[in-house]
C-alpha cells in the first residue's frame, strides 16, 4: 500500500516538472514572439517596412511631352504621339512560357526568336521584345494577361511633312531624344523633364496602386521655327523635278527672307523619310546645305566687284581691257571663252569674264578683298546653331599669292556652303546690313544687324548683277513681271588632287524684287548630267520657279510691268 502511494507521489512530481517544463517553454516562446514584435513594431520598425517598400513600392518616371515644332503660319511639322514598349520579366513566367506563341503571333515576332529571347535571359528582370506599339496595338497585348508580360509607355516623333521636311527638322531616337536637325538643335528646349511618382506594384510588375506624386513632369516648349511650309513644299518640288530632268547627284535650294534673316525655305536631295527609322541612311539625311563644303565658280564674281566698288577704286561704269582674251599670272594663264575686250563691269559679270575678274581682284589690296568676304560671312559659321555647319575654308590674306587671289575672283582656291552663299545674298539685298540667319520665326522687333557694307555699293552691285538675267548666262532665272539680280555659278569639282573635267557643281543665287529687295535665294545642283551642267541652264531654271512661286504667295508686287503681256499673268495664275 505504502509502495503504490510512493509511486503515485512520483508520478505527480514527474507531470508537474513537465508541466512546468512547457510552461516555461511556452513563456520562452511568448516572449520571443513578443521581442520580435517589438524589434519589428518599434525597434526596427523603419527597417522592416524599408525592406517591405522596396520588394513592392517602386518610383517610376512620368514621361515627358516633347514640344511640338511648328511653321510660321502655325502649322505643326514635328509631333508626339504615345507609343508603348512590350517588355518581359522571364523569372514571373515560369510554366507560362507556353503562352509565348501567342505573344509572338500578336506581335507579328518570329515564335523562334521570342522564345530564344526570353528563355535565355531568365536571369534578368527586364527583356524588351517590341518597341513603339501604337496603343490600340499595346491594348491587344495587355488583354491576353499573360503573367510576366507588361507595358511602358512612351512617345514617338512624328513628322506630317515627310522628307520635305526631313533635312531641316532631324529626328529623334528610341528615347525621343534629338539626333539631328533641329530636333538636337533645340533638345534642352523640347525635351522637357521627365516626371517621378511612386506606385504599388504587384508580383507581375503591374501598377496597382499610385502613393505620391514625386515630381510632375514638364513638357517640352513649343518650338516654331522661321520655315513656310508652302515655300518648302514649293523648293522641295522644283528640286526634285531638277533632279530627275538633269540626272544630278545631289542638290539644295535656301531662301531667306531678306528683312529679317529668316530661312523660308530649305531643301536637300537626295532626302529622307524621318519616320521611317529602318531606313536612316547617313549619306541621305545629312543637310548638305550646311555641311557641304563648294568652291562657288562664277556665282562668288559679285562679291569680289563689291570689294572693288567698296575700294573706291571703281565705278559702276569703270571699263576693264580685256584683250588679248587672257592674262598670264606668274606660271598660269586664266582665260575666256572669248576675247571679249574692253568690258565694263556690267559686262564683266553678264559675260562671267574670268579675265576681267582677274584684273580686278588684282588691282585691290588683299585685305580689302579679304575683309569684304569677311563682313559678308565667308569662312566662318552662320547664327543658325545648325548642328555640323561647316566653316568653308577662307584663309588669311597673309597667304595668298597672286594666282590665288586670281583664281578666288572666279570662285577656285576657297570653299563656301550654300547656307554661307545665300547669307552674303541677303546681306547684298539688305543693301550692307547683316543680319544673322535664323531657323526660328522672328516674332516682335527685328535684330538690327551690322552695317558691313554701304547702302549705295549694295545698290551698285544689285544693278549690275541684273544684267547677268537680261543679258548674259542667267536669262533663265528671268520671272515674269519682276526685276530678278542674281549669278550664274559653273564650278569643276575636285577629285584625286586635280580638277575632273566632267564632274560640274552648278549654281544660281541672287535677289528679288531688283529694286527692293525682299527674298535672297540660292540653287545648287551636284553632278548634273544629261548633257548640261551649266548654271545657266541648270539651276537658274530652279531659281525662276521657286521665287516666282514665292513672289505670289506672299503677294509681293511686280516691279517690272513694261515688258509682261496680259496672257503673261493669266498664265502665271494657272498652277504648275
Amino acid at each position: 500500500m505504502k509502495l503504490k502511494r510512493t509511486e503515485a507521489q512520483s508520478s505527480a512530481r514527474q507531470f508537474r516538472v513537465r508541466a512546468y517544463f512547457v510552461l516555461a517553454a511556452l513563456l520562452v516562446v511568448a516572449a520571443g514572439i513578443v521581442a520580435r514584435a517589438i524589434d519589428m513594431q518599434f525597434i526596427r520598425r523603419d527597417f522592416y517596412v524599408s525592406q517591405g517598400n522596396e520588394r513592392w513600392q517602386r518610383n517610376v518616371e512620368i514621361p515627358a511631352h516633347r514640344g511640338a515644332i511648328l511653321d510660321r503660319n502655325g502649322e505643326t511639322i514635328a509631333a508626339s504621339t504615345p507609343v508603348d514598349t512590350v517588355w518581359v520579366n522571364p523569372a514571373e513566367m515560369d510554366d507560362k512560357a507556353v503562352q509565348l506563341p501567342a505573344l509572338a503571333h500578336q506581335l507579328q515576332l518570329d515564335q523562334d526568336w521570342l522564345t530564344r529571347r526570353v528563355t535565355a535571359n531568365f536571369d534578368t528582370h527586364y527583356v524588351v521584345v517590341a518597341k513603339q506599339l501604337q496603343p490600340d496595338e499595346a491594348a491587344r497585348v495587355a488583354a491576353l494577361h499573360i503573367p510576366g508580360v507588361s507595358l511602358s509607355r512612351g512617345y514617338r516623333r512624328y513628322y506630317p511633312a515627310g522628307e520635305v521636311t526631313g533635312h531641316i527638322l532631324g529626328f529623334t531616337g528610341d528615347g525621343d531624344a534629338g539626333q539631328e536637325g533641329l530636333e538636337l538643335a533645340y533638345e534642352p528646349m523640347l525635351q522637357g523633364e521627365n516626371g517621378l511618382k511612386k506606385v504599388v506594384q504587384d508580383r507581375h510588375g503591374n501598377i496597382v496602386e499610385s502613393l505620391e506624386n514625386i515630381r510632375p513632369a514638364r513638357a517640352g516648349e513649343e518650338l516654331v521655327s522661321s520655315i513656310d511650309l508652302r515655300i518648302q513644299y514649293l523648293a522641295y518640288r522644283e528640286l526634285k523635278s531638277a533632279m530627275q530632268e538633269f540626272g544630278a547627284k545631289g542638290g539644295s535650294v535656301i531662301v531667306v527672307d531678306v528683312r529679317t534673316g529668316e530661312i523660308l525655305a530649305m531643301v536637300n536631295q537626295p532626302s529622307f523619310n524621318p519616320n521611317d527609322r529602318l531606313q536612316l541612311d547617313p549619306a541621305h539625311y545629312r543637310n548638305r546645305a550646311a555641311t557641304d563644303n563648294i568652291e562657288p565658280g562664277s556665282s562668288v564674281k559679285p562679291f569680289f566687284v563689291i570689294a572693288a566698288l567698296a575700294s573706291g577704286k571703281y565705278k559702276p561704269d569703270s571699263v576693264i581691257d580685256t584683250n588679248p582674251g587672257y592674262i598670264r599670272v606668274g606660271n598660269n594663264v586664266i582665260e575666256d571663252e572669248h576675247n571679249w575686250g574692253a568690258m565694263d563691269l556690267a559686262t564683266i559679270l553678264a559675260r562671267s569674264s574670268n579675265v576681267g575678274m582677274a584684273h580686278i581682284a588684282l588691282s585691290l589690296e588683299k585685305s580689302t578683298i579679304f575683309n569684304t568676304l569677311t563682313g559678308l560671312g565667308f569662312g566662318q559659321v552662320s547664327a543658325t546653331g545648325f548642328p555640323g555647319e561647316s566653316a568653308g575654308v577662307l584663309t588669311q590674306y597673309t597667304h595668298w599669292h597672286d594666282i590665288q587671289v586670281a583664281t578666288m575672283a572666279h570662285g577656285y582656291g576657297l570653299s563656301v556652303t550654300p547656307l554661307q552663299l545665300v547669307q552674303a545674298y541677303t546681306t547684298v539685298g539688305a543693301l550692307g546690313v547683316r543680319r544673322p540667319l535664323t531657323l526660328r520665326r522672328v516674332d516682335g522687333v527685328v535684330p538690327a544687324g551690322d552695317r558691313v557694307l554701304d547702302q549705295q555699293v549694295c545698290r551698285d552691285a544689285i544693278h549690275l548683277i541684273e544684267s547677268v538675267v537680261t543679258d548674259g548666262t542667267g536669262k533663265k532665272a528671268h520671272i515674269p513681271g519682276y526685276r530678278v539680280a542674281g549669278k550664274t555659278g559653273t564650278a569643276w569639282k575636285a577629285a584625286g588632287g586635280t580638277y575632273s573635267t566632267n564632274k560640274y557643281v552648278a549654281l544660281f543665287g541672287g535677289v528679288v524684287p531688283a529694286t527692293a529687295p525682299r527674298f535672297a535665294a540660292i540653287v545648287v545642283i551636284d553632278e548634273p548630267s544629261k548633257g548640261k551642267y551649266h548654271g545657266g541652264d541648270v539651276a537658274a531654271p530652279v531659281f525662276a520657279a521657286v521665287l516666282g512661286g514665292v513672289l505670289r504667295l506672299t503677294a509681293v508686287p511686280p516691279d517690272d510691268l513694261s515688258h509682261v503681256s496680259t496672257a503673261t499673268f493669266v498664265q502665271a495664275e494657272v498652277p504648275r
